[in-house]
């Protein structure tokens, strides 16, 4: 499927390669955080030929004598290069390529806007996008076939939920799929259905015939109603064209954009697959890799692919590895699909959506476990966090060693498991908790839903995951999120929304520090995807990559954090962006 090119504006922001060498960025205001997680002040970097930090300066230390060259930071903050512990690079990419319907707040807002960009790209064969949420939209249920028939019908479309867990598709892409009121539930997924005819009554036994009676005829399924949860997308992905090389090398560029706009130099890429490696590659091999990307491989499948015997070297001077797998426990909480050990609030019926039992997830972690790649489970109710601290806890028996077996969310936590994730961190090295702050900040009122007052506890609870001991790693889970690094910063002190609700935040003593916040998106972020030797601080060694912003996070209100504005980024020494001189 073609993409159009972006605008040149926004290409042009990244700028050239460039050759290293030694260089002072000098007047600045700049902090990191040292080796024991404090803040440290300075005014002045020096960078070396490799494009590593060389000597951080202070007011009164000499400047060096012989330089390439000197930059003015004009008083500019300098601060360390952010990471997002989990994100998914090349859907930032596809998103901004594809009809993105994360601004719509109503259904009828969507058709419209859905039935314009059909309208707009006559030529596509298929109409491509996402980011819808019923919630948002406020309906109280999941859009249907027929509501998207009255946009688009002349053609398939295909559009996943905001989380990534649920698809919306017309009846033209039903048809094409094969997905039928004879479509059976795939395990771990659900297809949503219209209401079946009711079944007709059973006869009463006939007389003379003792016990004997007439089996009523099986109820329809009923037919498909348009949306499809968890593994049931998997139905759909079998008909949707894939892209081209050449779509997912424009993907990977524009994601790389967005990123470094938002200041973000480092991203752990959650479910790479094979083509997104070749892709990741491509650029490498071109010199176009620009964002440090963490890998971990979409299942154990594509591990073996990309890793054979064991986790890749870093590559173009630490700009890519593949550290390891990931696993998805269960689904999202908007979707119903988070696993939850008490039913839904708003839907008794259900706990949600297992995709793997106990011994499928042991098997598959062993798997990795054995040579030595690094686990990553998705889990995000608290029946999943609970069953993957189980498996953790027997893996930690049989493989020693440095693991840093990693929770990918673990936004619903019961109470009683957080002293096992201490227990489990005291004995088996650190366990990672990667959760994502701005997920609170939009859930929060669906989170009430589902779980009702009485179980909000352990939700989205940051305070009480860094208290365990485990480290505490911050990501956007983007594109379902903006890789927004500075709104997940104001969101983790204040648990307060961009809109300023509610006032005095949402479970306020959940809240972190600013230091533990900022240590989230750097130091801990590093340490979660084994990069704490590379980057994501700024000291002598490791790679110069570091912002320069119009303010200092650490000290300005919430709120401001959140406008934060980038003005120039370097990855290992050099320039990679910088803002526009017509919109400072």
């Amino acid at each position: 499927m073609r993409f159009r090119v972006l605008t040149a504006a926004l290409l042009a922001t990244v700028l050239p390669v460039q050759a290293h060498a030694d260089a002072l960025i000098d007047h600045v205001r700049g902090f990191t955080l040292d080796e024991k997680g404090e803040i440290q002040h300075f005014t002045g970097l020096v960078i070396d030929k490799e494009g590593r930090v060389k000597q951080l300066l202070r007011d009164g230390d000499k400047r060096p004598d012989k330089l390439d060259f000197l930059t003015d930071g004009h008083d500019a903050v300098m601060m360390p290069g952010l990471i997002d512990a989990h994100a998914h690079v090349m859907g930032i990419g596809f998103n901004a390529l594809t009809l993105d319907l994360s601004d719509t707040h109503t259904l009828a807002e969507a058709q419209a806007k859905i039935a314009a960009y059909a309208a707009k790209y006559p030529g596509r064969p298929w109409i491509i996008g996402g980011g819808w949420n019923q919630e948002t939209w406020g309906l109280g249920r999941f859009p249907t076939a027929a509501e998207l028939d009255a946009a688009v019908s002349d053609r398939p479309v295909w559009l996943e939920r905001v989380d990534g867990h649920a698809g919306w598709a017309n009846s033209r892409a039903l048809a094409l799929a094969g997905i039928t009121a004879a479509s059976k539930d795939p395990a771990g997924g659900h297809i949503e259905r219209l209401a079946a005819p009711s079944p007709a009554p059973t006869h009463p036994a006939r007389p003379g015939v003792k016990g004997a009676t007439r089996a009523a005829p099986k109820a329809s399924l009923g037919a498909p109603a348009g949306v499809l949860v968890d593994a049931a997308t998997a139905l759909m992905a079998k008909a949707v064209p894939p892209p081209r090389p050449e779509d997912r090398d424009l993907a990977l560029s524009t994601a790389q954009t967005i990123l470094l706009r938002h200041g973000v130099t480092a991203a752990a890429d959650m479910g790479t697959s094979i083509e997104d490696w070749q892709t990741f590659r491509r650029a490498g091999d071109l010199g176009r890799l620009r964002v440090r990307i963490m890998s971990y491989a979409l299942g154990t499948e594509a591990m073996a692919l990309i890793g054979g015997p064991g986790p890749t070297p870093w590559l173009y001077d630490d700009r890519l590895r593949m550290n390891g797998v990931k696993l998805f426990l269960d689904g999202a909480l908007g979707s119903r699909g988070a696993w939850l050990k008490a039913p839904y609030a708003d839907a008794p019926g259900t706990t949600g959506l297992p995709q793997l039992n106990d011994a499928a997830l042991k098997n598959l972690m062993s798997r990795a476990a054995m040579d030595h790649f690094q686990v990553a489970v998705h889990a995000i109710g608290d029946a999943a966090n609970s069953e993957v601290l189980d498996a953790i806890t027997e893996m930690a028996d049989t493989y020693k060693g440095d693991r840093r077996w990693r929770i990918e969310h673990a936004q619903i936590i019961a109470p009683e498991d957080f002293p096992r994730i201490t227990d489990l961190n005291n004995r088996a090295g650190h366990i990672i908790l990667s959760m994502q702050p701005t997920h609170e900040t939009s859930d929060r009122l669906m989170a009430e839903a589902r779980l009702g007052p009485t179980r909000l506890a352990g939700a989205y609870a940051w305070k009480s995951a860094a208290a365990t001991g485990a480290t505490l790693a911050f990501g956007s889970d983007a594109p379902v999120e903006v890789s927004d690094p500075f709104a997940g910063m104001a969101a983790a002190i204040s648990r307060v929304g961009a809109d300023g609700q509610p006032a005095g935040g949402w479970q306020p003593q959940e809240v972190v520090s600013r230091t533990q916040a900022l240590a989230g998106y750097t130091t801990k972020a590093a340490y979660a995807g084994f990069a704490e030797e590379h980057f994501g601080r700024l000291t002598p060694g490791q790679r110069a990559d570091f912002l320069l912003v119009d303010r200092d996070v650490m000290t300005v209100a919430p709120a401001e954090i959140r406008g934060t504005k980038i003005l120039q980024v370097w990855v290992g020494g050099l320039p990679v962006f910088k803002v526009d001189e017509d919109k400072k």
